[in-house]
């Protein structure tokens, strides 16, 4: 089943962005089922931390992913997209940089 939850921020979006920033974490019982889902996000984005991705997507290959997702994820399990809108801002600290904003995204 999936859950939505709309959060509102009072920022300006820029109607001329091709690209939807996405953060994807999961927690995933089965350890076959994790790394597969793991090895198919990496087709999506960039993992940023063991179980969390992050990725700069069209509409398109926005709309592919959360219709794959579903088939990842158990009962058991839980899968969370948050969709990044408005004026986001990214800081990270340790080893892992900030990924860029790639123009090639290779799905298998």
């Amino acid at each position: 089943m999936i859950e939505t939850e709309n959060y509102f921020f009072e920022v300006k979006v820029d109607s001329d962005s091709r690209k939807i920033l996405v953060l994807i974490i999961y927690d995933i019982i089965e350890n076959k089922k994790r790394t597969k889902f793991a090895k198919h996000l990496e087709g999506y984005g960039t993992r940023v931390q063991k179980s969390a991705f992050e990725a700069r997507l069209t509409q398109k290959k926005y709309n592919k992913l959360m219709e794959e997702i579903p088939r990842f994820c158990s009962s058991e399990d839980s899968i969370r997209v948050y969709r990044i809108t408005g004026q986001s801002q990214i800081s990270a600290w340790g080893t892992k940089e900030i990924p860029e904003d790639d123009e090639d995204v290779i799905v298998i």
